[in-house]
């Protein structure tokens, strides 16, 4: 993180907001994002624009890439991080929103770290104006990173940042701020839903630290138009979570965790 001089430099940190269609929830992401307690950049990339998206922009105070053709999300999330000039970036998902202070906790956290490649929150389910802290999925997820993290606020060895990825993704993607790094691909293309938990994989067997910030400061939404749980009902969370998983363990062993691990995502068809 850059060092605070006083100045009136630009903010170390930006929101990347990949825009599909005309969501109706994109402009509360937009105002939760500007009334962020420490202020950010904000960018929003589309290769599918609407008609009103540069006055939605416009409102929020808002940079608006429009690039093209629509490759799929990977590419779209690359496109969008090829052009943002800050350190920290968080990819934010246009249907979601963040508390007020998130990018204010964020930042510290990573300024307090030692060498962080990657600093992330917890995060409530949001189903219409009703928010979940605890369902089954929230509940798995948080096993999963207390095993790995076994009490520290960051872990850096290879071993520690695999083992919280090695029985699933829970690390929420849309709670994550990374560094980012000029010329460098973070997301694969190939995958539907789980670019991000092969990103994680990724960060995790290169230098740097994962910083778990134990608070909820952000609501993912839970609804039937969401790419998540599109990609439940079309079958490829299922395929490629089992893609992931035969990548960490024997194929045999693989398909059980997978099995066990589906049963979670039941709180997505709620």
């Amino acid at each position: 993180m850059r060092p605070d001089d006083g100045s009136s430099a630009p903010p170390s940190h930006t929101f990347l907001v990949p825009a599909y269609g005309n969501s109706p929830y994109l402009s509360d992401c937009l105002e939760s994002l500007v009334r962020q307690s420490a202020p950010s950049g904000i960018l929003i990339s589309s290769s599918t624009p609407h008609d009103g998206l540069f006055e939605l922009a416009k409102r929020f105070g808002a940079e608006c890439h429009i690039h093209g053709p629509n490759k799929g999300m990977a590419h779209d999330w690359n496109e969008g991080l090829a052009q943002i000039k800050t350190d920290w970036v968080t990819v934010a998902h246009q249907d979601d929103v963040y508390l007020p202070g998130y990018a204010e906790r964020v930042m510290l956290a990573a300024q307090q770290a030692h060498e962080p490649s990657m600093v992330f929150t917890n995060y409530a389910e949001l189903v219409g104006e009703d928010v979940r802290e605890h369902t089954l999925l929230l509940n798995i997820k948080q096993v999963l990173l207390l095993l790995g993290f076994l009490g520290r606020r960051e872990i850096s060895s290879k071993w520690s940042k695999m083992n919280c990825l090695r029985f699933g993704c829970p690390i929420p993607c849309p709670s994550v701020t990374f560094r980012t790094r000029p010329g460098q691909t973070h997301f694969a293309d190939g995958y539907h839903v789980n670019m991000d938990w092969a990103a994680w994989i990724r960060k995790a067997e290169e230098p740097g630290g994962f910083v778990w910030v134990r608070d909820t400061l952000m609501h993912h939404r839970i609804h039937a138009e969401s790419g998540t749980t599109e990609g439940i009902h079309e079958g490829h969370r299922t395929r490629e979570d089992l893609e992931m998983l035969c990548r960490l363990w024997p194929r045999p062993l693989a398909h059980i965790i997978a099995r066990t691990y589906a049963i979670a995502y039941s709180s997505n068809e709620s």
